[in-house]
């Protein structure tokens, strides 16, 4: 590696954490960081560890079974297949089953386009010998007006675990241990498979570390998919004063320590943040819902550099106002992205907490706090 680049590495740390005025204050919340994600990583591995005896044991009573003859009881060959079915089919409740002796009977309004994938999962339940069909079955609930056919969610039945959006501990681990034997091998193979090791070696590792979506973990998703972010906090203020603090664009300077710059074009705005170690990150953002001292949910615009949806609810009572922030952002590098902001204490998760109690001192006490991005005058 180029030493200067080393070096130039280490001294940009060493300006970020020496610094005179922030260094210490930067130099604490690292370490607590560190502490913190020491404590998650204990627990991630406790988890991991059960996980994987228990699929262990899992895995030696499915090849006991093979090789036995078991009877099923009626009532628990019904529960069974009931517990296949909300895996199967989009409205499970609407779908009857009866068992006796092994013969299992479904009755009851189904999709035509869930027919088959239905028998084919509970001919394939332990236990079941034969199925009878008596569904009744219907091309549209929507045209047909079956009320039990009415919403619900498209199911896609029983997956390989690695197909799966969500990996569990157990298939995180191995694919981990999987990618890093890849990487691993890429640096000792030849420069024609080296690359293709090492790519291959590099996603599998992040994915069952970060327990995301490539596109998610390289920021190519949109911000409906994005990391999640909630607060509540209570402000004794009139609601309909809160709400005009809020819709006051010119304030969020005042108490948030990172937003340095807002500025209102027609029916959007323009956003000026301080990211990790103090580069500015622009976006351009919109309205999408105002009622009046109730909702404010805004989007960012397309080409945006940071992808976000949010919204803001008021909830006024005797004591004072009620404000939830709902956010969900995809930051610039995606998920490593967010890893790197959050080390340096720059992403939302980490601010948003102390942004919201500077908004509520200010409201409730008419002082701005000194440590916001562009503090007013006491006297103002």
């Amino acid at each position: 590696m180029n030493p200067l680049f080393v070096g130039g590495a280490l001294g940009a740390l060493a300006m970020y954490f020496l610094d005179p005025r922030e260094g210490r204050r930067r130099r604490a919340r690292t370490r607590d960081k560190v502490v913190h994600a020491g404590k998650r990583l204990n627990e991630a591995g406790k988890v991991t560890a059960r996980d994987t005896v228990h699929r262990a044991y899992g895995v030696l009573a499915s090849a006991r079974k093979l090789f036995a003859h078991e009877e099923v009881d009626d009532a628990v060959l019904v529960e069974r297949v009931r517990a296949e079915l909300g895996r199967t089919v989009s409205h499970p409740h609407a779908v009857e089953a009866a068992a006796d002796r092994g013969h299992v009977t479904l009755s009851g309004p189904v999709l035509s386009e869930e027919v088959r994938a239905l028998l084919r999962c509970v001919r394939g339940v332990p236990g079941v010998k034969a199925v009878s069909d008596r569904l009744t079955v219907y091309e549209s609930a929507e045209a047909q007006h079956v009320s039990a056919l009415q919403g619900g969610h498209p199911r896609q039945g029983a997956r390989f675990e690695l197909l799966q959006a969500n990996w569990s501990p157990a298939a995180r681990l191995s694919a981990g241990a999987f990618g890093a034997g890849l990487v691993a091998a890429s640096l000792r193979a030849r420069p024609a498979v080296c690359a293709l090791l090492g790519a291959s070696g590099s996603a599998l590792l992040a994915r069952a570390v970060t327990n995301r979506s490539l596109s998610s973990f390289l920021g190519m998703t949109d911000a409906s998919h994005g990391i999640a972010v909630q607060k509540t906090i209570y402000v004794a203020a009139p609601v309909g004063e809160v709400y005009a603090f809020w819709t006051d664009y010119q304030n969020f300077p005042r108490f948030m320590h990172n937003v340095r710059e807002v500025r209102v074009d027609g029916g959007g705005s323009h956003w000026v943040v301080a990211g990790p170690a103090g580069v500015p990150v622009q976006w351009d953002s919109r309205i999408v819902e105002l009622e009046p001292n109730a909702l404010l949910r805004w989007c960012s615009s397309p080409g945006s550099a940071v992808k976000h949806e949010g919204c803001v609810r008021f909830e006024g009572s005797r004591a004072g106002t009620r404000v939830t922030v709902q956010l969900r952002y995809v930051p610039p590098g995606g998920a490593f992205g967010h890893a790197v902001a959050s080390l340096f204490g720059a992403d939302p998760k980490s601010e948003m907490d102390a942004d919201l109690l500077r908004m509520k001192s200010m409201i409730e006490t008419g002082r701005p706090p000194h440590d916001a991005a562009r503090p007013l005058p006491r006297e103002s």
